[in-house]
């Protein structure tokens, strides 16, 4: 069930929304602007019916805040008004809301609105996901990583979390698609990807396809040495698969994985640490592969020996 944020601080007209919706809607209600962005920042709604006048945080400041958010900047706001509030309904459809609905209310109209712009959403969120997934392996395209990273790196520089770059690429892989072909070596992409997937799908985990056989990941909130010992896990994974190498070469397909932990202020570079982030995957190369060595806060190095 689709669902659906009320945010209007008088309890009778929330109340009156959740009627008309309630059947067909997941609705949950706000009575102020401050709680409607926590709530929104907390769950997945696919649309938000917004009062404008509101003591506190109004609705216009409250949908300027929607709109500055990547996560939150595509969830379609409806503007409720007053049938006098022609200058609110213009000031609203400029800041970014996508219609409004009038007092008191004509619940055939409202149904009517609500239903369209939550198929709209839909329609562009199935769009929007086909092109930011790669393909081949179901996980994110690079587009989606670039997008994606550096909003989380600023969420951690804000919440003055440790931040981990991880890059990891499959050993040998060019000997691989030589030996048995590209169709083979594409099945070998998606089965690694797989893998890291089951163990990188924690809220705080992002991983994506970065190009080729190269993956790139991120984490939010672990130390060094706890990113350190759950990435070794993902590479004793993939060597447990058991997936057969020229023999000449290597028993099996590996990966081998390098990257960074750093608790990220104003002024950092991402781009820096996430070249710190691939010389770790080149030392992990040169180490002898199927291994991962890390940076630690204090760019210090962790490796497997």
């Amino acid at each position: 069930m689709e669902k659906i944020l009320i945010v209007d601080d008088s309890p009778l007209q929330a109340t009156q929304l959740q009627t008309i919706l309630s059947d067909t809607y997941d609705i949950s209600i706000a009575q102020t602007g401050e709680d409607g962005l926590s709530m929104v920042n907390k769950e997945d709604f696919s649309l938000i019916l917004l009062d404008v006048v509101m003591p506190g945080m109004d609705g216009f400041t409250l949908l300027k805040k929607l709109q500055e958010e990547i996560i939150t900047q595509s969830v379609p706001v409806i503007l409720i008004t007053s049938l006098a509030d022609a200058t609110n309904e213009q000031h609203g459809l400029v800041l970014g809301a996508v219609d409004y609905i009038t007092k008191p209310f004509n619940p055939m109209v409202v149904k009517a609105r609500v239903n369209t712009h939550i198929k709209l959403y839909n329609y562009r969120r199935q769009a929007e996901w086909q092109s930011m997934t790669d393909q081949l392996t179901g996980i994110a395209n690079r587009r989606k990583y670039e997008r994606y990273s550096i909003t989380k790196w600023n969420e951690a520089i804000r919440l003055h979390v440790p931040f981990s770059i991880c890059m990891f690429d499959i050993d040998r892989f060019k000997a691989y698609n030589d030996t048995f072909g590209h169709p083979a070596g594409d099945k070998v992409i998606s089965a690694i990807a797989q893998v890291a997937a089951s163990y990188l799908k924690r809220n705080t985990d992002f991983l994506a396809r970065y190009g080729g056989e190269e993956f790139v990941a991120i984490s939010m909130g672990d130390r060094s040495e706890q990113i350190f010992a759950y990435l070794k896990k993902i590479r004793q994974a993939v060597e447990a698969l058991h997936i057969p190498h020229d023999s000449a070469i290597a028993p099996w397909v590996t990966v081998s994985i390098g990257g960074v932990t750093i608790v990220p202020e104003m002024g950092n570079s991402y781009d820096f640490y996430l070249k710190v982030a691939d010389t770790m995957l080149y030392d992990a190369k040169k180490k002898g592969r199927n291994r991962v060595v890390w940076a630690n806060e204090q760019l210090k190095q962790m490796f497997e020996s």
